[in-house]
């Protein structure tokens, strides 16, 4: 369906919407929001994009399905899992607590929790990647929401640890990205704070940006209001599905789609989170404000700063952060992928500007599009 984009107007049209301010604006939402319906193609999985600057919403948009059985269109409001994008939320909560001192980024993670790896390990290096923890395959490493009252994490995590014991590099030699680093970030943020990460989490970055469980926590909040995740049926995933899954988490196939049950990561310091593009934008706006209510200006400043190995070489991370580049612009980034979902989120601190996408089907190339899209709205 082909939508006017008239001057200095915001229209809904029926899954779809956007902002539009001034005449190169329509443009490029018009351009943006043709891409978006291209991708998600009308009758399969959707897709949610916001792009924001530190004070208001410059364009936002979606298309696509929630519910193909049903036929249900995917709103700005439905939430998804956001899998790995969860790790920016974990490097914010253990930064807080340096912060306040209470802990100390290069101390050594042993002096706050067990774990089966070098004594020398510090905070940084499992924020930065470098620490030198194995990374097996997670995609395992889940459980279905609707088991999830039965669910123990400690006993998920030593299982997983007693299978992997050994890392393969020194700690701070070389960058070797691990999820089991981020979830021992997680435990540490428990031992410090004495709380239950999820619990932290809620009351130190989620409810300080005026965000409700509806709109982002590590629950599924409104069953009826989550977007079903998917994969396609003819894709090489779904052929290794019997490998790389259990078969608990398959669900029925609605045309050529296979609905992948709700699950819930046994990590949730690595991958936990749940939540709308827009919820996860207003995150990135107070990264991108002057007066951030989660972090001060020389702890935001750290967040972002780029790291090195032990060998004075610099890496392509942050403290949370990846770094990419487009149009000349640097940017920080985030993705996330598993069980039907896939999302990126990034940072453009020189243009002053953040955007979010996120696709409830697994397969979905979240860097490639969304470089496409922003580039829109991101010039040199």
């Amino acid at each position: 369906m082909k939508k006017l984009f008239i001057f200095l107007t915001t229209f809904v049209l029926s899954s779809h919407a956007f902002q539009a301010i001034g005449a190169d604006t329509v443009f490029s939402n018009k351009q943006a929001a043709k891409l978006i319906d291209d991708l998600a193609s009308g009758n399969g999985p959707g897709i949610q994009y916001i792009m924001v600057d530190k004070d208001k919403v410059i364009f936002e948009y979606c298309s696509g399905l929630s519910d193909i059985k049903n036929k249900i269109p995917l709103t700005l409001t439905h939430t998804m899992a956001a899998f790995s994008m969860t790790k920016i939320i974990t490097a914010i909560a253990v930064l807080q607590l340096s912060e306040r001192q209470e802990l100390r980024i290069d101390d050594q993670a042993a002096t706050y929790i067990k774990h089966p790896y070098s004594s020398e390990i510090t905070i940084r290096q499992l924020l930065n990647h470098t620490s030198g923890i194995p990374n097996p395959i997670p995609l395992k490493w889940v459980h279905l929401a609707k088991n999830h009252g039965l669910f123990d994490e400690d006993k998920a995590l030593a299982a997983i640890l007693r299978e992997n014991p050994k890392s393969p590099h020194l700690p701070g030699e070389e960058y070797s990205y691990s999820n089991i680093g981020y979830w021992l970030l997680g435990k540490i943020v428990e031992a410090v704070t004495q709380k239950k990460y999820q619990n932290y989490i809620q009351k130190s970055i989620f409810e300080p940006l005026h965000l409700k469980p509806e709109e982002i926590g590590f629950v599924i909040y409104v069953p009826g209001h989550h977007a079903k995740g998917y994969l396609s049926k003819y894709s090489f995933m779904n052929l290794l599905k019997g490998f790389i899954t259990d078969k608990e988490v398959w669900g029925e196939y609605e045309g050529r789609w296979l609905h992948i049950q709700d699950v819930y990561v046994n990590g949730p310091a690595f991958g936990g989170a749940v939540g709308s593009a827009k919820a996860f934008s207003c995150i990135m706006q107070d990264l991108l404000s002057e007066h951030s209510i989660l972090l001060n200006k020389s702890t935001k400043q750290l967040l972002f700063s780029q790291q090195k190995i032990s060998s004075g070489k610099n890496i392509e991370t942050t403290l949370g952060w990846h770094i990419g580049d487009l149009n000349r612009t640097r940017y920080f980034f985030k993705e996330g992928g598993g069980a039907g979902f896939h999302c990126e989120m990034r940072v453009y601190p020189a243009a002053g500007l953040a955007s979010v996408i996120m696709s409830n089907r697994t397969s979905f190339n979240s860097r490639k599009q969304l470089s496409r899209i922003d580039q829109h709205f991101v010039r040199p």
